[in-house]
Order: C-alpha cells, then structure tokens, then sequence
C-alpha cells in the first residue's frame, strides 16, 4: 500500500502509456494487425522486455556507469525484437532494412519512454534524499548551536546563586524560583522550533533580574522594552545570546543599554555596552554571536537583519520580521 501511494504517479503514468501505444498500433496502422493479430501476442514479450530493461539492466548499468555498454545493448535488445516480431509473429517475410523502417519503433518507443520514465523517477527520488539530508543537517546544526548556549544560561545563572549564598544569603530563595523557570525554559521549551514571544520575553525579563543582582555597584545596567504585541512565534534563545555577550564582555564600572521593541510585526533588539578593544577580536569574544548569526541564517534566511558596531562601544543589532 506504502508502495502504491509513493509511487501512483508512476503506475498511472505507465497505464496511460500502454493504453495510448495499444490504441495507435492497432487502430492507426495496418489492418494486417486485426486479421492475425499478431501485436497482441507480441506485447505480452514486449512487456517482459520493458520492465525487464527497467528493473534489471538500467539499475545495474547505471549504478557500473557503463552507459557506453548499456547503449549496445539497448541496440541490440531493440534490433533483435523488432526482428522477432517480423518473423516470428508478424510473418512478413520482408528484408531486415524493410523490418526496421516498418516495426523497429514498436520495440525502440516503449524502451525509450521508459528509460527516460526511469531516469526521471530516479533523479527525484535522488533530489528527495538530499532535500531529506539537507533538513536533517540543518536540525542537527541547530540542536549543536542550541547545546552551546544552553549551558551559558545555566551557568551564569548558578555563579550568580552562588556569590548571593555568600553575600545575601536571604535573597537565595527568591533567586532558586527564578532559576526554576529559567531552566524549565532552557531545557524544555527552547526544545521547540518556535516559542510565544511572550514566554521568550519572559525568560530575559528573568534573566535581567539576575545580572541586574549580579552586576550591582560595578555595571549599570538600562534595560527597556516597548512591545506592541506578544502573539509573535519566534525561535528561542536568540536575543539573550545577545545580552549574554554583553554581561559577559562590557568591562567593569561601565554601562549596558538594552532595548527590545516590536510594532508592527518587526522585532528589534538593540544592545550597546563598553569593551576591551584589545580583546573584541578573539575567539572567545566573537563564538557567542558567530553561532547566533549561524542560527539566523539557518531558521530566518532572508527575514533577518543582523549588524555588528565596534566602535567607542560595541553594539549589536538585530531585526526579525515576522509577518
């Protein structure tokens, strides 16, 4: 059943065929068929002959590449049945040159149509599997690139947990709830192709809580939002890779600008922070934002805008368009 739905465009394409080619032969040509009828009998062989040059000889001669080869035996299966069917069925009695003019199409039409019929189906089948491959590829490189910023989210998280057990022990509690959603967010619903813009949100106002504690007294921080709508689907963990590498790399006692707006279908994210200019070219400053722009790539291809600034300040900045 499996194999008549994937390939019913396939067996209706070869009904048709034979149809047509039974309708020409014996309606359009030669009375000479209808008395003794000997195209009838001689179909029955010509179908052994096409679906044995489908299933047998086309595979194994291309899968050899000896296409030079499988052309001489083409030749030669086509000349020998057009002979079999002058002699043996159709009785004519007439040369091999007045065989081939009057019959040779009869064997060379169907074993051309179906070759190529063959050749076809194969390339798409071909075509299918890479299409298959290639979105296997592009979700095993996302779940990589997810893998590699899940424990970034994680970590800053519990070193932020851990300074407060020692400093404000009170405060702990508070922290542990947030880092409850943070990691259910993390682990289970970036998981998903797409989240609600609204739990993304979220996910950064909580993340903000953190950093804003963590970073006290040695980093101001402005973090402001002008959201229109939150029935937006977008992929998750993109933005706060963003605002990771800003906490991550702004030097001390300066100051991070964080802005996140949507209106109209349009999402912007806007982060400015100080940096070490001697540092803002090595590999570990660039991995973060490197695999988000792969990530952009990949899910968002041409509904994205993606800018990097370094200047007095490094600033990054990122569209998406919805609609």
């Amino acid at each position: 059943m499996t194999f008549v739905k994937k390939h019913s465009s396939q067996i209706l394409v070869h009904i048709l065929f034979w149809m047509l080619f039974v309708f020409v032969s014996l309606f359009l040509f030669s009375d000479f068929y209808w008395k003794e009828n000997p195209f009838l009998q001689y179909l029955t062989l010509l179908v052994i002959i096409v679906y044995g040059n489908n299933f047998l000889l086309l595979p194994f001669f291309v899968k050899k590449k000896m296409y030079l080869l499988y052309t001489l035996v083409f030749a030669a299966i086509s000349f020998l049945a057009t002979q079999l069917y002058c002699y043996s069925f159709a009785k004519c009695g007439c040369t091999i040159i007045k065989c081939l003019s009057d019959y040779l199409w009869q064997s060379l039409v169907p074993l051309i149509f179906f070759s190529f019929i063959w050749i076809l189906y194969r390339f798409i089948d071909k075509e299918n599997e890479i299409e298959a491959i290639k979105k296997e590829h592009v979700e095993m490189e996302l779940k990589f690139l997810k893998s590699q910023i899940n424990p970034h989210v994680l970590f800053n998280n519990l070193n932020t947990i851990y300074s407060y057990s020692l400093e404000k022990p009170t405060e702990v509690p508070d922290m542990i709830l947030m880092l409850s959603d943070n990691l259910k967010h993390v682990l289970y619903e970036s998981n998903s192709k797409t989240i609600s813009l609204e739990k993304e949100i979220r996910f950064i106002d909580n993340y903000m809580k953190f950093q804003m504690l963590r970073t006290e007294g040695t980093k101001q921080v402005n973090y402001k939002k002008s959201i229109d709508s939150y029935r937006y689907q977008i992929a998750p963990l993109l933005i706060i890779t963003i605002i990771e590498n800003a906490f991550k790399h702004s030097v001390l006692n300066s100051e991070i600008s964080i802005f996140i707006g949507v209106e109209n279908g349009i999402l912007e994210c806007i982060c400015e922070n100080d940096y070490d200019k001697e540092k803002g070219n090595t590999t570990d400053f660039r991995i973060g934002l490197q695999n988000l722009e792969k990530r952009l790539e990949l899910i968002y291809k041409d509904a994205y805008e993606f800018r990097i600034d370094k200047g007095e300040s490094f600033k990054v900045y990122l569209k998406l368009d919805f609609k």
